[in-house]
């Protein structure tokens, strides 16, 4: 016959530093790369740091202030490497419903302010991204994650459809 005999286990804290055996190893630290919109350098903040006001280690400046980034040729690769989602619209001075767009764009940036970057390329003065991305029509939105196109949307809209459709991608 089997019997069967209750364990106790007793697990108790003897050290604030998590242990393995006689050896102490620490839980590592999960980092995000962000570029900063004043002086384009990467920086990299600790994942529990994102709510905080983050200053860029070269320059001071805040990096989730819900500022949309302008854009050039030079900035863009790097901003599309942010680990955060980067939304960009492609835009025109000349069209109407970018400029009926445009209030909307920067109130979800602000609200968004340290989960999504959010960047404008003025299409007339960066041609060649607007060919390089094969931009047909404007406003056209594209939300990028770690550089690569996930989703992309032509025309303007009011902020409750932009904002569902972002909640979808991010």
């Amino acid at each position: 016959m089997r019997r069967v005999l209750p364990i106790i286990v007793s697990i108790k804290e003897t050290s604030p530093q998590p242990r393995c055996g006689d050896h102490a190893f620490s839980v590592p630290e999960v980092n995000m790369n962000t570029v900063c919109a004043a002086c384009n350098a990467t920086n990299r903040v600790p994942e529990e740091r994102l709510a905080d006001n983050a200053k860029c280690g070269r320059c001071g400046h805040e990096l989730f202030d819900g500022e949309v980034i302008n854009a050039t040729a030079a900035t863009l690769d790097q901003l599309l490497q942010d680990d955060l989602p980067v939304v960009v619209d492609f835009w025109a001075p000349w069209c109407g419903p970018c400029s009926s767009f445009a209030p909307i764009f920067e109130d979800v940036a602000e609200e968004r302010a340290g989960k999504v970057r959010f960047v404008k390329v003025n299409t007339e003065a960066e041609p060649e991204l607007s060919a390089r991305f094969r931009i047909r029509s404007i406003p056209t939105i594209m939300v990028f994650r770690q550089g690569k196109m996930v989703d992309m949307l032509n025309g303007a809209m009011p902020k409750a459809p932009f904002d569902n459709w972002l909640n979808e991608l991010v």
